[in-house]
């Protein structure tokens, strides 16, 4: 008898122990339910809280839907949510370090490289180090692969740039097209379609080729460079780092397990998902502008002297831009 209560308060010291343990993680992210991302980040969500057996169970919060996307950064910082499904980019007036976080603007060919950087390219150690400096911890990055530019006339190579008048984000973009002639005009992602519509714009740099057919671009244009070549943006999963470091290791393991899988599945389904607009565009009658390796060594040549720029604004961007140059020489995409 004194043997299985012995037994039996053993148990119940355990199970008070797991039960302390139990977190609830409030995470928002800018992608609708119904948005393939959202579809994924939902995914996310449930494989944490299956593999964890309820220890870890998450809010996510869609569409932005408690503060404003370029608020969530801060959002989680001060205690509101737990964690920030949006990106890095968002937060370039903190520090213009996080643009290299965020969308490297012609770096990486594919996704697949982008994340080797961070995994095996000593992107992970030098980005946490800004990350934690902001009072956040940078759990893993989830991206689609390369954008796609949309045009009404040619976009065959840099020459077609000269002169070329498009929708552009601010920032980093608009100084490397600037160099190359082009003439970009930053507004906000609701005016693309009425502007092309109108004539205001002659093309738009909106999102990957299958989110462009779903705007309804192609109905407007007949022109797109595919593969994209200039800009290849990273969403990501920051948590503030006080609540990242009261979960138990194996809890962090967990998420970070989920979020390598959410990585994978983000690249894979949105090429599967363009490979199918790439032929459907194709018989449509949209041509589709692949460029040369010269051409875009080209558009990486411009883009570096941006780059260089914006490193002489915060020594965190200086290291970025270091560890990224010198990854870009070990996969051959820079010279040495």
């Amino acid at each position: 008898m004194k043997k299985l209560l012995t037994t039996a308060a053993a148990v119940a010291i355990v199970a008070t122990g797991a039960s302390a343990q139990d977190v609830t993680l409030r995470i928002q992210t800018h992608y609708a339910t119904e948005h393939p991302s959202g579809l994924l980040a939902a995914q996310f969500a449930d494989d944490v809280e299956t593999m964890s057996e309820g220890s870890i169970d998450i809010e996510m919060f869609y569409s932005s839907s408690v503060v404003a996307t370029t608020e969530t950064f801060d959002a989680a910082i001060n205690g509101i949510l737990d964690c920030d499904m949006t990106g890095g980019a968002y937060q370039t007036g903190k520090n213009p370090a996080f643009q290299f976080v965020g969308d490297i603007m012609g770096g990486y060919d594919t996704p697949w490289q982008q994340i080797s950087w961070l995994y095996y390219g000593g992107g992970y150690d030098a980005a946490q180090e800004l990350y934690n400096s902001q009072g956040m911890q940078l759990v893993g990055w989830w991206l689609y692969g390369q954008e796609s530019l949309s045009s009404s006339q040619p976009l065959a190579g840099p020459d077609d740039l000269k002169g070329w008048k498009f929708r552009s984000p601010p920032g980093l973009e608009t100084e490397i097209f600037e160099q190359m002639g082009a003439q970009p005009i930053v507004m906000d992602f609701t005016e693309v379609f009425t502007a092309l519509e109108t004539g205001i714009i002659d093309g738009a740099d909106a999102s990957g080729l299958a989110n462009n057919v779903g705007l309804g671009l192609y109905d407007l244009v007949d022109h797109a460079t595919y593969p994209g070549f200039h800009s290849m943006p990273s969403d990501h999963l920051a948590c503030n780092k006080g609540v990242w470091d009261s979960l138990t290791e194996a809890q962090r393991r967990i998420i970070d397990t989920a979020m390598q899988k959410l990585t994978l599945h983000t690249a894979l389904s949105n090429e599967k998902k363009n490979a199918e607009a790439a032929a459907m565009l194709t018989e449509k009658g949209v041509t589709l502008h692949d460029w040369s390796a010269e051409d875009r060594a080209s558009f990486r040549k411009a883009a570096q002297v941006a780059w260089d720029d914006w490193a002489g604004r915060s020594p965190e961007a200086a290291a970025l831009v270091e560890s990224h140059r010198s990854y870009l020489k070990d996969l051959g995409l820079l010279a040495n």
